[in-house]
C-alpha cells in the first residue's frame, strides 16, 4: 500500500511535497516524544528529517534523495539510535521506486549498505541483530517488489508495442492486397469496357440501313463506355504508380486456372516435386476475375507450403460446379513440421480476395495432419 501511494505520488507536481511535510512532521513529534537529552533530540531531529524531508525532491532527483535517506537512516542506526517510524516508512518508499525506476545495477548497489549492517558486529545495534536482519527483510523487499513492478511494466509495453505492430502490419498488408486486386481488376474491366466501346462503335458503323435513333444509342453506349474507361484509368491512377517497378509484368495477361499446371511445373521445378492436381467435374471458363482468385489462392497456398513445411507432399483439388468453384489445397507436415497459425499476410490477403468474390474460406490444421486451405467461390452468371 505506501510503495505503491509513493509511485503514484512520485509522478504529481505537489504531492511529494505534501508528503515530505507530513513525514518530516512525524518524525519530529516521535523524536520529541522519545529524547530527553537537547543534545540527543537535535541530532535525532537533524536524522529524521534528512530521512523523511527528501521526497519532496523525488520527481527530479529519485537516486540522489533515495541515498540521502538510506545513509541517515544507516546512520541513525550506527549512532545506536532507533530511527523514527516516519523515517522507516520513507525508506521503504523509495528503495520501491529504485527498484521500480531504475537499474538492476543500482537496486543492488542500495541493498549493499543493509547486508552489511545486518552482518557487521556493532555492539550499539538499536533492537539487537533481529532487527538488522528484519531491516535487510524490508530494504530487500522493497527493492524486489519495485524490480518486479518494473519488469510487469515493461512486459505490458513490450506486449503493447507487439500488437500494435502487428495490427499496423496486418492493415498494410491488407492494404497491399486490396490495392493489388484492384489493380488486377482494373485490367480486366478495362478490357471488357473497350470490347463494349468498340462493338458499339463497330455496330454504329458497319450496320446497313440502321435507323438513326439505333446509331444515336449505339453512339451513347461507344461514348458511355469510353468516359467510364478514362474514369476507371483515373481512379486507380495512383495504384498503378506504386507498381512500376513491376510494369513489365504487368503488361502480362492475368492468369486464370488454365494457368495452374504452369505454376505447378515452376513450383515442382523449384524443389517443391510432390506437388498433385486433381480437377474434378467438367472444366469450363469462368469469369476472369474468379479465375484471377482462384488462381491467387492456389499460388498463395503454394507458397505458404514451401515456407512452413518445406519437402511436404501437396495436393491441390479444382472442382467444378455448376454454381461454385471449389478450391482445396493441403499440404503434410513436410521436413521441419510446418508451424502456420492461420494468421500470416498471406492468408490475410487470400480472405480479402474470397471476400471480394463473395465466397468462403477455411485455413487451419487438418483432420489427418498437415494444413489446409479451402475455398468455395460463387459462380455468378452463365459460364462462357
Amino acid at each position: 500500500m505506501i510503495p505503491s501511494w509513493f509511485s503514484r505520488a512520485a509522478v504529481r507536481p505537489h504531492l511529494p511535497m505534501v508528503a515530505a511535510g507530513l513525514l518530516g512532521t512525524a518524525a519530529m513529534a516521535e523524536v520529541a516524544f522519545r529524547s530527553g537529552d537537547v543534545g540527543v533530540l537535535l541530532a535525532d531531529t537533524v536524522l529524521a528529517l534528512c530521512a523523511t524531508l527528501p521526497v519532496a525532491v523525488l520527481p527530479a532527483g529519485l537516486t540522489a534523495a533515495a541515498a540521502v535517506v538510506t545513509g541517515s537512516v544507516l546512520l541513525a542506526l550506527v549512532l545506536g539510535e532507533q530511527p523514527a517510524t516516519a523515517a522507516l516508512i520513507a525508506l521503504a518508499g523509495v528503495l520501491y521506486l529504485v527498484g521500480e525506476r531504475g537499474s538492476h545495477r543500482s537496486a543492488l548497489l542500495f541493498a549493499v549498505p543493509f547486508v552489511t549492517y545486518a552482518v557487521a558486529p556493532i555492539e550499539s545495534r538499536p533492537g539487537g541483530e533481529l532487527f538488522g536482519a528484519a531491516l535487510l527483510v524490508l530494504a530487500a523487499g522493497m527493492l524486489a517488489a519495485g524490480g518486479t513492478r518494473q519488469s510487469h511494466t515493461r512486459s505490458a509495453v513490450r506486449e503493447a508495442a507487439s500488437g500494435a505492430f502487428t495490427d499496423m502490419a496486418h492493415a498494410y498488408a491488407a492494404r497491399q492486397e486490396r490495392a493489388r486486386i484492384a489493380r488486377e481488376l482494373h485490367d480486366i474491366g478495362a478490357h471488357h469496357i473497350s470490347l463494349i466501346s468498340i462493338q458499339a462503335e463497330t455496330a454504329r458503323l458497319t450496320v446497313p440501313d440502321l435507323p438513326k435513333e439505333g446509331a444515336e444509342k449505339l453512339f451513347v453506349i461507344g461514348e458511355t463506355a469510353r468516359q467510364a474507361l478514362i474514369e476507371m484509368r483515373r481512379v486507380l491512377g495512383v495504384l498503378r504508380a506504386d507498381a512500376r517497378p513491376a510494369e513489365d509484368a504487368e503488361q502480362l495477361p492475368q492468369p486464370g486456372l488454365g494457368e495452374l499446371i504452369t505454376l505447378v511445373d515452376h513450383a515442382r521445378a523449384t524443389g517443391a516435386p510432390r506437388i498433385r492436381l486433381v480437377v474434378r467435374g467438367p472444366s469450363r471458363r469462368l469469369d476472369p476475375g474468379l479465375e484471377l482468385t482462384a488462381y491467387r489462392i492456389v499460388q498463395e497456398a503454394l507458397t505458404n507450403a514451401r515456407k512452413h513445411a518445406p519437402g511436404a507432399a501437396v495436393d491441390i483439388e479444382v472442382g467444378f460446379h455448376s454454381d461454385r468453384l471449389h478450391l482445396r489445397v493441403w499440404n503434410t507436415w513436410g521436413i521441419g513440421r510446418g508451424t502456420s497459425s492461420g494468421k500470416g499476410f498471406g492468408l490475410l490477403g487470400m480472405r480479402e480476395r474470397v471476400a471480394l468474390a463473395g465466397g468462403t474460406l477455411r485455413t487451419g490444421h487438418s483432420e489427418i495432419g498437415g494444413f489446409v486451405v479451402e475455398a468455395v467461390l460463387p459462380v455468378n452468371g452463365n459460364p462462357r
